[in-house]
């Protein structure tokens, strides 16, 4: 089974993570929200699988384009 990567759009700080690993989700499910200009910007899962791995934590500073888990499909 191939993995894919959840890839953040925005630079800022991760303040929620309301997936854990192990579960199964849906196309567009939100895995994570990162505070970015004083708002919760969602990162959504890009295809359905289950959540393989988280690889930041709460309060991480992540960089636009960063990968913050992997989906196994």
């Amino acid at each position: 089974m191939p993995d894919i990567k959840v890839v953040t759009e925005v630079a800022g700080r991760v303040c929620a993570l309301p997936v854990e690993i192990g579960v199964r989700i849906g196309d567009g499910d939100d895995i994570a929200f990162v505070e970015a200009m004083k708002m919760e910007i969602p990162v959504a899962a890009p295809a359905a699988g289950t959540l393989k791995s988280v690889l930041v934590s709460i309060d991480d500073v992540v960089a636009e384009g960063q990968v913050l888990a992997i989906i196994e499909t």
